[in-house]
């Protein structure tokens, strides 16, 4: 394998950010190789992320929502196979859109490995068994592929040195409360994350708020309702998703909805708990052996986060 491909199709920060495991993981396993990645929108590891130092390389096509468009087949097959540009060992499809998967088959590769369509495009038929893109690798491959996590101590010193600032002592909780993308209702009320982290309070736990600065009211209004509460964001110059990593990772457990700030908080490898309504918790909650979910279609057959009660958390916690 000397040349990789993996395709995202996510837009969000949250669909780069949940597969650096798997980056690292291919980067540990095959270590002389280099690996690409290709997003359908902005590729974030160029810009939003750089201070995770992935160091994974952009295929950049410079286009727009590439394998969104029927046209994108032309353009592969002119820029591909005509002026024969290069062709990959093996291409990692980690959508399951049926046009973006047949668009992305174009570029020239000898494996090709999706679970769309039931594994209709992969070039080698096998039954996946998991929705975890490096379990069903390793069995397409047929190799032992080892997960390596991320180690917040690869962050850059003066992340780890503001985070220690901001949160020198312990006991600390966490809370992500707000959604990025607002098509699909995931936020819980803001009123039970109020009740929650007042009773946290009482055994004596200090709650951390991973709010915008931007977002005033909201953090005004936890403030006058959450005596001790911290948002620490607010009291740094320093503005990036590897912040909250670096955060998350003076925290004892952290809340948080189905958003981008989960999969931040989820590389410090801590316990969470995480609720879902409308979205799908076995393709989007973290995958370590701390998390605990609350799902409202599990429990009560419906989407509606709000049918998840406060008692509810705080017994997990």
């Amino acid at each position: 394998m000397r040349k990789i491909l993996i395709y995202n199709s996510g837009g969000g920060l949250g669909d780069s950010i949940q597969i650096i495991p798997l980056i690292l993981s291919l980067k540990n396993h095959y270590r002389r190789s280099k690996i690409f990645y290709l997003g359908a929108h902005k590729n974030h590891f160029d810009d939003k992320l750089k201070d995770y130092n992935i160091n994974i390389e952009t295929f950049e096509l410079n286009l727009k929502y590439f394998g969104f468009r029927w046209w994108h087949l032309l353009y592969v097959k002119k820029n591909f196979y005509e002026k024969a540009v290069t062709k990959f060992d093996l291409i990692l499809d980690l959508q399951s859109k049926f046009r973006n998967s047949l668009i992305l088959k174009r570029v020239p590769h000898t494996h090709f490995c999706s679970t769309t369509f039931n594994n209709f495009f992969s070039t080698k038929k096998i039954k996946y068994k998991s929705k975890s893109h490096l379990e069903n690798l390793s069995i397409f491959l047929n190799e032992k592929i080892k997960t390596i996590n991320f180690d917040c101590k690869k962050l850059n010193k003066n992340l780890i040195n503001e985070a220690k600032r901001l949160l020198p002592k312990t006991n600390y909780i966490g809370f992500s409360i707000t959604q990025g993308n607002m098509y699909r209702k995931k936020s819980w009320s803001i009123y039970k994350f109020i009740s929650l982290a007042n009773k946290t309070l009482i055994k004596n736990k200090t709650p951390v708020f991973f709010v915008e600065k931007n977002q005033e009211q909201i953090i005004e209004k936890i403030k006058n309702q959450v005596p001790g509460a911290l948002f620490p964001e607010s009291n740094s110059e320093l503005a990036c998703p590897a912040l909250v990593t670096a955060l998350s990772s003076r925290l004892d457990q952290a809340v948080s909805i189905d958003n981008g700030i989960m999969h931040m908080i989820a590389l410090a490898d801590i316990p969470m708990i995480v609720l879902f309504g409308p979205t799908n918790s076995e393709k989007f909650a973290p995958k370590n052996n701390y998390t605990k979910i609350l799902d409202s279609k599990k429990i009560y057959g419906t989407k509606d986060i709000e049918t998840i009660s406060v008692e509810e958390v705080y017994n997990l916690i």
